[in-house]
């Protein structure tokens, strides 16, 4: 999978800076996360996950003991949008055999599961790369605490782990 944008032309802000410092907020957050969403989804997809089923492989992935069922879906409350089905994707990953569920009800990767998860993260790091194409870490990181900020203003409630 190739990551770069080189063949496309090259990027440009869409104002200059007095024009950007007048430019709605909601809305690039908003695009940023739908262009990066799909980005994640369509590649994701091309390996026969959803991103709800990523979640659940790659938090299995971190915990070879296992999360119950319910305490998985509550650490990831904040991950789903709307028309994610994050318990019929764990339903779909055990009737798959990538995941299986213990007696005592705790749910673990499989050793195919373990497989694709293993693709599938190779595959992530390569998304990663991709969108952080010319940008430092020191820009990343101060865009977060902007938006994080932002969401704190307004007193909204957002958290990743």
């Amino acid at each position: 999978m190739t990551t770069s944008n080189s063949t496309s032309a090259p990027f440009a802000p869409s104002h200059d800076d007095a024009g950007l410092v007048v430019q709605p907020i909601g809305y690039w957050a908003n695009a940023a996360g739908q262009a990066v969403v799909r980005n994640i989804r369509t590649a994701l997809g091309a390996l026969g996950l959803t991103q709800p089923a990523w979640w659940v492989l790659h938090h299995l992935s971190e915990r070879p003991e296992g999360w119950g069922r319910a305490e998985l879906t509550g650490f990831l409350r904040y991950y789903p949008g709307p028309g994610d089905d994050l318990p019929g994707d764990i339903d779909s990953l055990v009737a798959r055999g990538l995941v299986s569920e213990s007696e005592d009800g705790r749910l673990l990767r499989t050793e195919s599961g373990a497989e694709l998860y293993s693709r599938a993260a190779a595959r992530q790091s390569e998304l990663r790369r991709q969108v952080h194409e010319g940008i430092p870490d020191e820009e990343y990181v101060r865009a977060l605490k902007v938006l994080q900020r932002m969401i704190h203003n307004v007193r909204g409630d957002a958290w990743h782990h």
